[in-house]
């Protein structure tokens, strides 16, 4: 077995001992989603300040270079970000800093001495983003339209301030483009077989590995994982199974078997674009229990799994021919619940707490398998799973099949980086409102997000181009 505990020293070392004051800002940006690369603005200082972006369009993945210019030199300064998601809500971040001798800044050089985190972080203006005040309760920052980027605008303002206080000196401003989708992938629409999914292809000839793609019990398609996946040159089938209009109902009820799965594998396998031997599958919670569930209780053999804080059993599997069990909530006497009244799932994941009939067969395991958990997951019990997979495949003399990755700090939501982490978020409206608890602090999750993606990517590369 390969182990990879980030301590929280090491942890600590990375995000340079930040703490996270989440402030924000209430202005509008519309104005300013014009603006591309670095724009100067008339002021008192003899020649304009400039700040820049490099590259200002880039995949979301990607470092950028954050820098500004023509300032007075050893003076305070405040950078902010701002956007609206998709559902028009305002999110932003701000830091302070003190320019140098030459009068710049460099985000990927100079250390934030407050706003919304400290010390050195070059893309700390991105997974710092939090709803700006007045925002509506439990919002979680996701990619519905993958076509489209975020639009994020940076400004430069005159001291150390915050932006929501409205009377600050804008110097100079940039916009830019984050995309999960780079130019030239392929999107498509599955709908055959009782399929709902959405297709990603690499441009190229191919034919490309691939990973199927399983989100959680949030249900709906999940697609930007899949989307970045490409970008990255792997055909990726982003798989809806649950919380879908195009699924038979009721949305709240698992209402497809492991047929469906199978299914899902098999066009992803036989597709034309596809190395058909070279076929990964990748979950996040309770997407975990069904990437393990394929692998060791079905005849399909993936290459390997990746699996994100997720359980190896459920209080409810997918149906049986005739069976009409499957309701979310039928675990909910594990629920538990914070003072404010948000609820944790962590309890109903406990390997102690799963039907004996739905825990999967881990002995059987025959692929190279990740295992990545956060320490401080609140919606899945994922260090005890963690510690039961590793017992099992030792027993069963697997051990070399696990990769265990353990981040201090780090929640349930281990996205691709620079995603900014909702330690908790709205879950239902129906029959109540009802918001979740996922954990992870914001700059310690940020480090374990940056982490994990290039292991998964170096994992990736491992198992399914060599």
């Amino acid at each position: 077995m390969v182990r990879a505990n980030m301590s929280l020293t090491a942890i600590r070392q990375l995000v340079g001992m930040k703490t996270i004051q989440c402030a924000s800002v209430r202005r509008s940006v519309a104005c300013l989603h014009h603006v591309v690369g670095g724009v100067r603005w008339k002021s008192s200082y003899k020649q304009a300040p400039l700040l820049t972006a490099a590259p200002v369009r880039g995949l979301i993945d990607e470092q950028i270079s954050i820098k500004g210019s023509f300032l007075r030199p050893h003076c305070p300064v405040t950078v902010c970000a701002q956007m609206n998601c998709e559902d028009g809500d305002p999110w932003e971040a701000f830091a302070h800093y003190n320019t140098n001798a030459d009068g710049t800044i460099d985000l990927a050089r100079d250390h934030s001495v407050g706003g919304s985190y400290l010390g050195c972080e070059p893309m700390g203006l991105f997974w710092g983003l939090q709803p700006a005040p007045g925002a509506r309760e439990g919002l979680r920052l996701r990619k519905k339209n993958v076509e489209t980027p975020f639009v994020v605008v940076m400004s430069l303002l005159e001291g150390h301030v915050s932006p929501s206080e409205g009377q600050s000196t804008e110097l100079a401003a940039v916009a830019t483009e984050r995309w999960y989708m780079a130019p030239g992938v392929r999107r498509i629409e599955i709908r055959q077989n009782g399929l709902v999914g959405t297709l990603f292809l690499p441009t190229g000839p191919g034919p490309f590995p691939a990973m199927l793609d399983l989100w959680g019990m949030g249900g709906g398609l999940v697609e930007y994982r899949s989307a970045l996946f490409a970008s990255r040159g792997y055909a990726s089938l982003s798989l809806a199974y649950i919380g879908h209009k195009e699924l038979p109902g009721p949305q709240n009820r698992l209402n497809v078997d492991d047929s469906y799965f199978n299914s899902a594998f098999h066009l992803l396998q036989n597709h034309d674009q596809v190395c058909g031997d070279r076929v990964g599958i990748i979950g996040l919670s309770f997407g975990v229990f069904l990437t393990l569930r394929i692998a060791t209780q079905t005849s399909l053999k993936p290459s390997c799994l990746i699996c994100i804080n997720g359980p190896i059993g459920s209080t409810i599997s997918p149906r049986k021919t005739g069976d009409t069990t499957g309701l979310f909530g039928s675990g909910d006497k594990y629920w538990t619940y914070d003072d404010q009244g948000h609820v944790s799932f962590r309890d109903m994941s406990l390997p102690a707490n799963l039907s004996p009939e739905t825990k999967v067969k881990l002995e059987h395991l025959s692929c190279p398998l990740m295992y990545i958990l956060g320490e401080d997951d609140l919606s899945s019990s994922s260090i005890e799973t963690a510690d039961v997979i590793e017992e099992t495949l030792r027993a069963a003399g697997k051990s070399q099949l696990l990769t265990r990755l353990s981040y201090p700090g780090a929640g349930h939501l281990i996205e691709p980086p620079y995603t900014p982490n909702a330690r908790a978020s709205l879950w239902t409206v129906k029959p109540k409102k009802q918001i979740t608890l996922w954990g992870g602090h914001l700059a310690p999750h940020a480090a374990a997000q940056e982490h994990a993606w290039k292991k998964i990517l170096d994992f990736m590369e491992s198992n399914l181009r060599r």
